[in-house]
């Protein structure tokens, strides 16, 4: 009896692993054959020549390369809302066809403070793959009296004008909180369609700061700054409760923002506002750029698109683009860490969601 039985349990599991084994044959099956001869959309949420929209374009190439199938791809701009009118018809409305994607920065302050504007929460969606950003800062020379030939003469500026989408928006508020902190007088001018309607609007004077990632400082601002009508002022590193914070080795031509802040003040800094200035910069650190499915998309799909834009972002071709464009690799976020990053927002401390709203609150004054 005991044989018996025991030859009936391996009779039972040997059928049970053949069965994983052609479900799993079938899949893989499904998903290297899901996108042949097929037509993908990448939706962009702002105006094509930015940030977002430039690395949207350059992945195509090497997404259409690693997604089994090898499918076409386009890119798309839907503006609107600083993009949350992508975000939004991508959750509400876009065909569950693993055809229609969309590809942001993300705006965590529209989910964590509950702005009407973005109908959809992020952990919703089908994360695909992100990308981590070291953001910067830099100017309009002119923007101080007698101008600005050093990043701490930013403390002789009177009334500088920041540019951005919306008040949520993440990089603008990076710029708000830098002068915030720093004790610079500034105003907050928004409605702009992505960060190159604001680097325009730098050219004409219209606004004299913007907050923007490492890789659009060295390709489309390079030429303004090299000119000597802008200056780069700093990058963002976050510090931890001991006071420790990574430079970045490989950015040389400015200050991180706590060794300028330093200068400035002889201390590092802190209270609420640093506490919440922080918090930003790390939610860009860990997560500023993400590619995102409607909920409900084939899972032979997503497996496809997941696999794909990370052997996209490891392909010795794309890193070097991005060496030889900026001087430093892109930082991929994984769907396993991107999920997570996105399910934090939900548990964010009340005193920095206070302290964010009030910031926000002022701009209205």
């Amino acid at each position: 009896m005991v044989t018996a039985c025991a030859s009936a349990i391996v009779l039972r599991f040997a059928i049970g692993m053949l069965a994983f084994g052609m479900a799993s044959a079938a899949a893989t099956a499904q998903q290297g054959t899901f996108y042949a001869g097929k037509t993908v959309t990448i939706i962009v949420g702002v105006n094509a020549g930015g940030t977002v929209d430039t690395m949207a374009r350059t992945f195509v190439s090497y997404l259409t390369k690693h997604i089994e199938g090898h499918p076409n791809f386009i890119v798309s701009n839907m503006l609107g809302a600083g993009g949350l009118v992508a975000t939004n018809y991508i959750g509400e409305k876009a065909a569950k066809d693993g055809l229609s994607l969309n590809f942001q920065n993300l705006d965590p302050l529209a989910q964590a403070l509950g702005n009407q504007g973005l109908r959809v929460r992020y952990d919703q969606l089908e994360f695909i793959g992100g990308i981590g950003d070291t953001r910067t800062n830099y100017a309009r020379s002119d923007a101080a009296p007698g101008g600005m030939k050093k990043p701490a003469d930013l403390m002789k500026a009177q009334g500088i004008a920041v540019g951005a989408y919306n008040n949520t928006d993440i990089s603008g508020l990076l710029a708000k909180l830098t002068l915030d902190v720093l004790g610079v007088k500034h105003k907050f001018i928004t409605g702009y369609r992505g960060g190159q309607d604001i680097f325009l609007a730098m050219q004409r004077g219209e606004v004299q700061m913007q907050n923007t990632s490492i890789s659009s400082l060295r390709t489309r601002s390079a030429a303004f700054i090299k000119s000597g009508e802008g200056i780069a002022l700093n990058y963002l590193v976050t510090i931890d409760k001991q006071g420790n914070y990574q430079r970045n080795k490989y950015i040389t031509e400015m200050p991180a923002f706590p060794d300028l802040y330093r200068e400035i003040h002889g201390r590092l800094p802190a209270g609420p506002e640093w506490e919440a200035f922080n918090w930003l910069i790390q939610q860009f650190g860990d997560l500023a750029f993400a590619m995102f499915a409607p909920p409900g998309t084939p899972p032979a799909a997503l497996a496809a698109l997941r696999n794909g834009y990370a052997a996209a972002m490891a392909d010795p071709g794309l890193v070097e683009h991005a060496i030889k464009t900026t001087g430093l690799p892109y930082d991929p976020v994984s769907a396993e860490k991107g999920t997570a990053v996105l399910a934090a927002l939900s548990s964010v401390s009340p005193d920095i969601l206070a302290t964010v709203r009030g910031s926000i609150d002022a701009l209205g004054k």
